[in-house]
């Protein structure tokens, strides 16, 4: 019997707090309708409180709950911080070193568990890890499709486009972008969506109303055609 064939895609934005977190529980549930295994991934997670009597991430728990099978800890969240900072700083603080060959390690252990891995990255996508690594660098480490969340308000044009060109740059593809409207009071965002469908040159996936409180299972997003589940071809 042919095996089915594994997924994995990573999540950037233009910026911290552009809804990262809620299109990548959407597009794990629209994944599961795809593939019997979904599992998300926080490779480095900062900002903690106290859940249950437990140091816990918002995100990593968003991504736990909208996740159809689950995975120790250590793999699907390898670098906790308490800190609400940049990744590097927070490490710095909490005396951890990321290694990215870790987290790397971490996302194959995934694969071998799950059908489909969806990558959560922190921040933007330059985000630093270290004085001397981004997000960037995970991001090229783990080869994979990037799907960029463009937060709409003022100045997403160009945190957009220098997103996408810093994707690309990294040799990237990149896969697909969803506009979340954070900003009910920006003006003329039809505008920017057409003008970002033309420049970006992939794909819309979905165009997120404003929401007083998100729920990702409402967004009903579907995956595009070629993300989903197929036997590999067979060889002669």
């Amino acid at each position: 019997m042919l095996e089915l064939q594994k997924f994995s895609v990573f999540v950037t934005g233009t910026d911290t707090g552009v809804g990262k977190t809620l299109v990548s529980a959407a597009l794990l549930h629209a994944l599961a309708r795809h593939y019997p295994r979904v599992v998300g991934m926080k490779p480095v997670a900062a900002g903690t409180a106290l859940v249950d009597g437990v140091q816990a991430n918002d995100d990593v728990l968003a991504l736990r709950a909208a996740s159809s099978c689950r995975v120790p800890p250590e793999l699907d969240n390898p670098v906790l911080l308490a800190d609400p900072l940049s990744p590097h700083i927070a490490a710095a603080r909490a005396g951890v070193t990321i290694s990215i060959p870790h987290l790397v390690a971490c996302h194959r252990q995934l694969l071998a568990r799950a059908d489909a891995v969806l990558v959560e990255g922190a921040g933007g996508f330059m985000v630093p890890l270290s004085a001397t690594e981004t997000g960037a660098d995970l991001a090229q480490a783990l080869d994979l499709p990037v799907v960029l969340v463009v937060g709409l308000r003022l100045g997403c044009l160009n945190h957009a486009l220098l997103s996408a060109w810093a994707i690309r740059a990294r040799g990237l593809t990149l896969a697909g972008w969803v506009a979340n409207h954070i900003d009910p009071t920006m003006l003329a965002q039809a505008d920017n969506i057409a003008f970002l469908q033309d420049q970006l040159q992939a794909p819309l996936l979905a165009s997120i109303p404003h929401q007083a409180q998100p729920d990702a299972r409402q967004l009903n997003l579907e995956i595009p055609l070629a993300w989903q589940a197929t036997p590999p071809r067979a060889t002669l």
